[in-house]
Order: C-alpha cells, then sequence, then structure tokens
C-alpha cells in the first residue's frame, strides 16, 4: 500500500470510529503521514495509528466549543505541506459529506498544494448496517437524502420540502427531537415511520435506539455524536396527492 507523500495534502475518511471500519488506504496514510490535522470525532484507536513522532494536532471545531477557525485549518495544511511534510487531514465518517471538504480543497487548489481525497465509511451507513435497515429497496424508497441540522453560523436549518418519498440520514439533528417529529409530520410523513437514533457509533459508549415518528419526541437525548435515520415508508402507505382544481 502506497505510503503518503512529502508536500501533499490527504482529505482522509476516519470512518465512524471502529479500526474495523477504517478503509486499508487511510490506515498506509494515517501510519506513514508526518502530520496529522485530525477533528474531534476520530477514535484514539485510529489516532493511535499515527507513526512514531508524527505531528498529531486536534484541530475540532465540534459544536463550536473549540476557537479555532476554518481560515486557520486551511494555512495550516498548506505551510505544513509547504514545509514537506505528509499531511494527514483527519475527518470523521466519509470526508466529503459535511465535512468542510469544499472549502479545504479550494483552499489548496488555490495554494497550489497536491491534494487528494480518501473516502470513509459514512456513519449514516454504519448506523443503518447497525440497525440491520436497508435505506432503499424495490419497494420501498429508491432514493436517500443526506441532510444536517447544524449550519456553519451555528442555526438549525428547517425540514420543510422533505417529503417521505426518499428515505432521510439526519446529520447533528441536535436535541429537538419533538421539532424534528412534528416537521416529517407536516411534510406527510407518516407517524408510523421507522427512527433509529445512534450515538457514538463505533465506540465503546455506542448505543441504538429505535422507535417510530410519532414516539421520537419522548426518546431521551442521546449524546453526541448522534445520527438519525428516517426511512421511507412503503409505496402504498404513503399519503395520496391530490389535485387540486379551481
Amino acid at each position: 500500500m502506497k505510503s503518503a507523500q512529502s508536500k501533499t495534502v490527504y482529505l482522509v475518511g476516519a470512518g465512524p470510529g471502529s479500526l474495523d471500519l477504517l478503509t486499508l488506504r487511510a490506515h498506509a496514510l494515517i501510519s506513514s503521514a508526518s502530520c496529522l490535522l485530525h477533528d474531534d470525532l476520530v477514535s484514539p484507536e485510529v489516532l493511535s495509528l499515527a507513526a512514531p513522532g508524527a505531528l498529531v494536532q486536534n484541530v475540532g471545531k465540534r459544536c463550536g466549543q473549540k476557537k479555532i477557525t476554518q481560515e486557520e485549518i486551511n494555512s495550516w495544511m498548506i505551510q505544513y505541506a509547504q514545509q514537506g511534510h505528509s499531511v494527514v487531514r483527519l475527518k470523521s465518517g466519509d470526508p466529503l459529506l459535511f465535512g468542510r471538504a469544499a472549502e479545504e480543497i479550494a483552499a489548496l487548489a488555490q495554494a497550489e498544494v497536491s491534494f487528494e481525497v480518501i473516502p470513509g465509511v459514512s456513519t449514516g451507513f454504519a448506523a443503518a448496517a447497525l440497525a440491520g435497515l436497508p435505506l432503499t429497496g424495490r419497494i420501498g424508497s429508491s432514493r436517500v437524502l443526506f441532510a444536517t441540522r447544524h449550519l456553519a453560523a451555528g442555526d438549525t436549518s428547517g425540514l420543510a420540502g422533505i417529503t417521505p418519498e426518499a428515505s432521510l440520514v439526519l446529520y447533528m439533528p441536535g436535541g429537538d427531537y419533538a421539532g424534528i417529529a412534528n416537521e416529517l409530520i407536516v411534510n406527510g410523513w407518516p407517524t408510523h415511520t421507522r427512527c433509529v437514533l445512534v450515538s457514538s457509533l463505533g465506540n465503546a459508549s455506542q448505543h441504538l435506539e429505535k422507535c417510530t415518528l410519532s414516539e421520537l419526541s419522548d426518546k431521551p437525548r442521546l449524546p453526541s455524536p448522534v445520527v438519525m435515520l428516517f426511512f421511507a415508508p412503503d409505496r402504498d402507505e404513503q399519503p395520496a396527492v391530490h389535485d387540486h382544481q379551481d
């Protein structure tokens, strides 16, 4: 397996946390890079793979608790690469899904720094596998929608317009379970929609809850990080849409 190369930045997906869900390519890069810039959610087991003597720096900005800006992270990636380091920018799950990859890729391209993106197992897919429930099916949904309620400014995004024709994977949902349930029901999701909540996926404190949409409000608030899955009902269960004529 090819080792990390100097003067190159690798945007690497660390998967949901457990070593057995880490890709071989990610393993090779983490264990050979001279510099690791990692998010808060990357597990200690994955970080333990770092090469002896490697610079390992936490640049996480989880829930806005840290004062590290995206501009600073971009600058460090560029600076370390230009100094001759092989840099792994390590992100939980997949780097291209709610991982600020767009901003980092743009900064690296503008600085003319060589980079490569290494996909990882997304938490949403791992949560569905843990629950033993497929996100798509010939009878049910043929589409999957990935969404988040956490925006850059710390606001929450509404779920308006998200209808039950596609299964929904909701990242960073926050603690307003009742608000989520109410918005989806208003959008036409049946109250018996199957829901899965997974907290700390891939870690020792991992916890899974299953319920229906009508029961979501009463579920205990799980510790972050949490991912929610809402499985689109079978087509013959979806509410009919009636045309209105004037």
